[in-house]
């Protein structure tokens, strides 16, 4: 779905201008920040979409999109629409007529994507797709990582866990209604279909990015395959996580290869313990700030720096793109991870982990 595609590497900075951010609820789900100097006009809203898919968002997302807001002195409101479609719009709605010239949004599912963009749009809002395309939408520009690649990825971390041997794997794709879901599935079949010794025996989507759905999905796989599974093509470290736990109750965990996405806590952890293959790695700080960037630029009513086009083939439209490069990670490559501040020695090495730590190359 992303023929369109041109170029893969991108690595946006913000302007180095230091303020304060104000503002926010005491739950810290829904904060707000502004800028003291006022120097550029217009405000930035950016919706996430939960904290149920992944940690990402409010653990790194928001912090390093606020931390580009403050650096460029723009007003910014970010908030969290927690998996809800209908909390999305009341987001959107209110950030609309609370004044935002800029909307950067991470769709639950571009149909309601799509219908907040176009609101927008007829008030006059720019918009910019962040992670996940809005199939249908009209955003002016999209930033992410490849997520094709991503997909490439996860079938050659899976390719070179197994090797070559006859293996019998099994698909844990993300949520259906998730564009790059789609996307990440059609990059590993890329490679894994390729590779004539391997059997898909079976393959499912995972509602809503829901990490106890994956867990029931895989233990059904498992029962139905008589406990003949070699190799997990898990979409993200929670999915994988969850094939992990089963793999536990059955006694196979660590002797059947699982793949994750996110360099989470846990995708790291489970595989300095050896029970999953490897994770893919988006540094999202580059993805905050190429998004910031472009946002301050339509502030300015300028027109943004783009490394290619995306293709979407419901709006039958190319979308100027900001895409990133994904890094596959294995046991040997944690280290840089930690090293780039993604995750903290001290909650990654603690306890048990400390000696697995070592071993690894990180001190």
């Amino acid at each position: 779905m992303r023929k369109g595609i041109l170029g893969l590497t991108a690595v946006a900075a913000a302007a180095a201008l230091s303020l304060t951010a104000c503002g926010g609820d005491d739950s810290g789900k829904d904060k707000g920040g502004s800028a003291s100097g006022g120097a550029i006009k217009g405000k930035v809203g950016v919706i996430l979409p939960d904290t149920k898919s992944s940690v990402r968002y409010e653990s790194f997302d928001r912090p390093y999109l606020e931390q580009s807001f403050k650096a460029a002195g723009v007003q910014y409101d970010i908030q969290n629409a927690e998996g809800s479609t209908q909390r999305f719009q009341t987001i959107a709605d209110q950030m609309i007529t609370g004044g935002v010239t800029v909307l950067i949004v991470d769709g639950l599912d571009s149909n309601s994507a799509a219908a907040v963009q176009r609101k927008a749009q007829a008030q006059g809002v720019k918009t910019i797709d962040y992670d996940r395309l809005t199939l249908g939408g009209v955003s002016d520009y999209y930033v992410s990582f490849d997520n094709t690649k991503v997909g490439e990825e996860l079938g050659k971390g899976l390719q070179k866990c197994l090797g070559d041997k006859a293996a019998n794997i099994v698909y844990l794709n993300g949520a259906p209604t998730d564009n790059n879901a789609t996307l990440f599935a059609q990059g590993a079949h890329s490679v894994l279909d390729k590779v004539s010794t391997y059997k898909k025996v079976a393959e499912q989507a995972v509602p809503d990015w829901d990490n106890q759905k994956a867990a029931t999905i895989f233990e059904q796989m498992l029962t139905q395959q008589g406990g003949k599974i070699d190799g997990v093509l898990a979409a993200n470290d929670g999915v994988g996580n969850s094939a992990v736990s089963i793999l536990k109750k059955n006694s196979l965990a660590g002797k059947v290869p699982v793949t994750g996405q996110d360099a989470s806590l846990q995708g790291l952890q489970n595989i300095l313990d050896g029970t999953q293959c490897m994770t893919v790695y988006k540094p999202v700080k580059q993805e905050a700030d190429a998004a910031a960037k472009l946002a301050v630029g339509l502030l300015k009513g300028e027109k943004g720096a783009t490394n290619g086009t995306t293709k979407d083939a419901t709006g039958n439209r190319d979308v100027p793109s900001v895409l990133l490069s994904p890094i596959p990670v294995f046991k040997d490559g944690v280290k840089q991870v930690v090293d780039d501040g993604f995750v903290k020695k001290d909650d990654l090495c603690k306890g048990a982990y400390a000696a697995k730590c070592s071993a690894a190359g990180i001190k």
